[in-house]
């Protein structure tokens, strides 16, 4: 008899994070790695977040909140929104999530029956489909490439659209190839999604993390702000800097708040208090100005790595402008990126993440290598690939 469920046996492995723990092996016997898989930033918890989680933890009253969240902050984000985006977001619609992973969960619980199909872009964080086949559904991929700047259209949204559709997903900044859309091409998607009876996910997590243009959020857009069929993901991984204390948010449809409330109270009980707490000193201005001057760094980095992977024979078709990754295409160098990921590792102790990750469209093409330490380390990663090649 098989011990697993058939929805477990189709979950395919995270490979980044397999690929890291070959990282810390080798660093375990000695070896330096330069590390440029995993989409964590290099920089600490802010410390303004740090002393006020020490000054709550220090009270003792660490208990459970609300399933939907602490309402201070779910008042706090629904400022945030109105003071940088002068987006009207009612608190009510907030939910605090156990991570950004925690709000897509809830979302689909939320919305998808047996047989669903949700469209995905393809290449795109590899967790979306995996999440949608363990509430049921299935992923339908939608193949983007540098013409469309790894977005979906809405054309292409169009055509793929069938009777058992449920809705489209889409990110931006996107995870693996760093690429926006305006909300303006958002509220075409949505035209789109809500002619055809379907919903609309945007994936903001690394919303605040854009170079050379200002952030933005769907909710700015009134006819996305008002609407019944949309929901947005967010978290306080990336921009904020708080990826080991697991928290994200959803902003939901009015009429389905209380059936993710039911959802929460039983997947969660409630988000992690401590962190809760701590995440109210994220929208301090301190916090704030701290954030801000990393965001440049971080627009260092990228001018920086972008030339210099050009140089030794990498192809970047769409220029980022967001997140902390570049999505190369490698055929110059290699056919395979899983095996050059594999060298690069092993032979010149950098870690960068293969294409197979993010789906199936030319994912062998392909690698993301993020930005996420220091520039002298980055041109080192590029000195030690270009020495591999030779």
């Amino acid at each position: 008899m098989q011990a697993f469920s058939r929805r477990a046996a189709d979950i395919q492995p995270f490979h980044v994070m397999e690929l890291l723990r070959r990282a810390r092996e080798l660093e375990a016997q000695g070896r330096d790695i330069i590390h440029m898989e995993v989409g964590e930033p290099d920089f600490g918890t802010p410390q303004p977040v740090i002393e006020t989680a020490t000054r709550f933890l220090a009270s003792g009253d660490v208990h459970y909140t609300p399933a939907l969240g602490l309402p201070r902050l779910r008042e706090a984000i629904a400022r945030f929104y109105q003071d940088r985006f002068k987006a009207e977001v009612a608190p009510e619609r907030i939910i605090i999530t156990a991570g950004a992973s925690g709000a897509l969960m809830l979302a689909l619980a939320a919305t998808t029956d047996p047989g669903d199909e949700w469209l995905l872009p393809d290449p795109g964080y590899p967790s979306n489909r995996h999440l949608v086949r363990a509430f049921e559904g299935v992923a339908q991929a939608l193949p983007v490439d540098a013409q469309t700047r790894y977005q979906p259209t809405p054309a292409q949204v169009d055509a793929a659209w069938t009777a058992r559709s449920r809705g489209l997903m889409v990110a931006t900044p996107s995870n693996p190839t760093g690429t926006l859309l305006g909300i303006d091409e958002i509220a075409a998607l949505h035209a789109v999604t809500r002619r055809r009876g379907g919903l609309l996910l945007v994936d903001e997590i690394y919303q605040g993390l854009t170079y050379g243009i200002d952030s933005a959020t769907a909710l700015a857009h009134p006819a996305l702000n008002a609407a019944d069929d949309v929901f947005v993901v967010n978290s306080f991984s990336k921009y904020f800097g708080m990826t080991g204390w697991r928290l994200g948010w959803l902003v939901a449809p009015t009429p389905l708040v209380r059936e993710i409330e039911k959802l929460a109270q039983h997947f969660f009980i409630s988000p992690s208090s401590p962190a809760q707490h701590a995440a109210l000193a994220a929208f301090e201005p301190a916090t704030l100005e701290i954030l801000e001057a990393r965001r440049t760094e971080f627009a260092a980095r990228r001018n920086v790595l972008l030339p210099a992977l050009q140089e030794i024979g990498f192809t970047i078709a769409t220029e980022p402008q967001g997140a902390f990754y570049i999505y190369a295409d490698i055929s110059k160098l290699a056919d395979d990126s899983e095996a050059l990921a594999r060298r690069m590792i092993e032979e010149a102790g950098v870690a960068a993440t293969p294409g197979l990750d993010f789906g199936h469209h030319l994912p062998r093409r392909h690698l993301r290598i993020a930005y996420t330490t220091r520039e002298s380390r980055l041109l080192e990663a590029v000195e030690r690939i270009s020495a591999l090649r030779a």
